[in-house]
């Protein structure tokens, strides 16, 4: 008996349908996954939100959370508008030398 090469479960997305997805959230990083699914059901397509996700994932659409971190305070500001007023005229030579 041969192995057919159409075994297993179909997939419930097209590759047509899986592009759009991924076009959408390149146009759009900030789209949802819930927001995803909402405009694939206005097509006719009910998916859940782990399979817009896993989809994103399979074509290298990871999500990403920005860092916390403190903002800048006025001392910080200052500090760099010092930093800048005595090393701006310095040359390209200088500045290669700098980690």
């Amino acid at each position: 008996m041969q192995q057919s090469y159409l075994s297993g479960r179909r997939h419930i997305l097209s590759p047509r349908d899986e592009w759009t997805l991924v076009r959408k959230v390149q146009i759009n990083p900030r789209t949802t996954a819930k927001g995803l699914v909402k405009m694939l059901e206005e097509t006719g397509t009910k998916v859940s939100k782990s399979t817009v996700k896993r989809v994103l994932y399979r074509h290298n659409q990871k999500g990403h959370s920005a860092r916390k971190k403190p903002l800048l305070q006025n001392r910080h500001k200052k500090a760099r508008l010092r930093f800048a007023t005595a090393h701006g005229d310095k040359d390209h030579t200088f500045w290669r030398n700098i980690l």
